[in-house]
């Protein structure tokens, strides 16, 4: 994989997954580990760590209310000046949790809802607008625990790559940074804020951006092999060229420069449309792009064109459609499907096939007959 994801040519077709849900190790397999899945098909291995540490000089410490660290979180962190608190709320078909940000100069406050599945927001942090001078001033910004990463680093050793992520903001977010706003504000109402305010929307922005550039200056010597930026509500499918242009470009290329200067990886996540976009993405200098989903699940992606237009300046990962050669079809279709992908985009390596995102649901004889068909697709 780190082969295709620096652009060579590997011996065969990396296939692997993202991340891996619990629901589907529970329901499916039993409840295996993840890296027990990935090595029960064949797929070719990725650790997951977001490691993070406050600074205790500056009055940092682990926030003690968070518990156990859950899905796409890292240990928060705490100063008496940002404190969370949190509260289950009665709701008859959901979790419903009420999140309060404690401040010296108010509270904020939100609302997340879960399901077996996911979670999502059901009451947005931002509500007015100078919410954000509250954040600007108070939010913690976490650094990377490098040893940590190192020590799972060596842990791997040969079995798979290491991934993390940029921060998200505190309880619900995205790495990117048009992506972290999406999360605080909704994303309608950050669309509309774009034209009718896009100074308040630039200095929401510059708050979160200055977030991530904490965390970036610190993965210096932090073995990772590949760090994932973006989120989808930067895709096609969401917002247009025009505002990725003016919101998301700036903010992101930034991140990605500062991560190269820092020895890291960056892949771009795009789920959702691409192909209006392709080239702006491209244009940020990520080193692998993702997640290239195809019409059939809702995205648009062309892999022929998607390859001959940037794959050549980036790695392209993912592709497969896992709603129709996952489920309900036969491992033959599954294999043809496999060999569609790796025919398209394959060529001259720097492709890692994978689908396009999660799946919450596949049928084992397709899953092993995605793996061992992505094996079969050898370079000569």
């Amino acid at each position: 994989m780190v082969r295709a994801i620096t652009g060579g040519v590997p011996d065969r077709l990396p296939v692997t997954t993202h991340h891996v849900m619990q629901y589907f190790l529970d329901r499916t397999m039993g409840g295996i580990s993840k890296r027990g899945f990935l090595d029960h098909f064949g797929f070719d291995g990725i650790l997951w760590t977001v490691p993070h540490r406050g600074d205790p000089d500056t009055g940092e410490y682990p926030d003690p209310s968070q518990g156990e660290v859950g899905f796409l979180e890292s240990q928060r962190v705490s100063t008496d000046e940002w404190r969370i608190k949190w509260k289950e709320l009665p709701d008859p078909e959901y979790r419903t949790v009420r999140y309060t940000f404690l401040t010296p100069k108010g509270t904020l406050s939100m609302v997340l809802q879960s399901n077996e599945y996911t979670a999502w927001v059901s009451e947005y942090l931002i509500k007015d607008r100078r919410d954000i001078d509250i954040i600007g001033e108070f939010v913690t910004a976490p650094k990377c625990d490098v040893e940590a990463v190192n020590l799972a680093a060596d842990e791997v050793g040969d079995w798979g790559i290491v991934r993390g992520h940029i921060p998200c903001f505190d309880i619900f977010g995205q790495p990117g940074t048009w992506q972290d706003a999406a999360c605080l504000v909704g994303i309608e109402k950050l669309i509309l804020a774009a034209y009718d305010d896009p100074a308040w929307v630039h200095q929401l922005l510059g708050i979160l951006h200055r977030r991530k550039v904490v965390f970036i200056h610190s993965l210096e010597g932090a073995r990772y092999d590949i760090l994932e930026l973006g989120g989808g509500d930067a895709s096609s499918t969401v917002i247009s060229p025009k505002l990725f242009e003016e919101f998301v470009a700036p903010y992101d290329s930034e991140l990605i420069a500062l991560a190269h200067e820092a020895g890291q990886r960056i892949s771009y996540h795009t789920c959702g449309g691409m192909m209006p976009m392709l080239d702006l993405i491209a244009d940020m200098n990520p080193d692998a792009m993702e997640t290239f989903t195809p019409p059939a699940m809702g995205g648009d992606t062309d892999l022929r064109e998607a390859k001959n237009r940037i794959g050549d300046r980036v790695c392209m990962i993912g592709g497969f459609d896992q709603f129709h050669f996952l489920v309900g079809c036969t491992p033959e279709e599954t294999r043809a499907e496999v060999r569609r992908c790796f025919e398209e985009a394959g060529e001259g390596g720097g492709f890692v096939l994978c689908p396009s995102d999660h799946f919450f649901d596949a049928d084992l004889e397709l899953l092993s007959a995605f793996a061992d068909e992505a094996r079969r697709c050898t370079y000569g």
